[in-house]
């Protein structure tokens, strides 16, 4: 899914509604945030992650990082039972 701001879907609107033709899902933003999603016209088609969140963004519900995530950030080693069974054993003390 792809993110283009208004200028630039105002200067190449006809790409893309091509690349919406295809089936491309596209979500235009105004300064960094969603207002709109373009996409094919299918009756019934459920939205993907993406167009769910922009949707949410747009409602002031969540707000999306506004920068990658870093890749230079590595999973710790960890060494004990698992945090899933943590929880587990948590919830049954209560």
């Amino acid at each position: 899914m792809s993110r283009i701001g208004v200028k630039e879907l105002k200067n190449h609107l006809t790409h893309y509604l091509r690349r919406t033709q295809k089936g491309e899902e596209i979500i235009v933003t105004d300064r960094g945030r969603p207002i709109a999603l373009l996409q094919q016209i299918e009756a019934g088609k459920p939205g993907t992650r993406e167009a769910r969140l922009a949707q949410l963004s747009a409602l002031g519900k969540i707000v999306l990082p506004t920068i990658a995530p870093s890749k230079r950030l590595k999973p710790l080693a960890y060494r004990g039972p698992s945090i899933s069974l943590a929880v587990v054993n948590d919830r049954d003390e209560r």
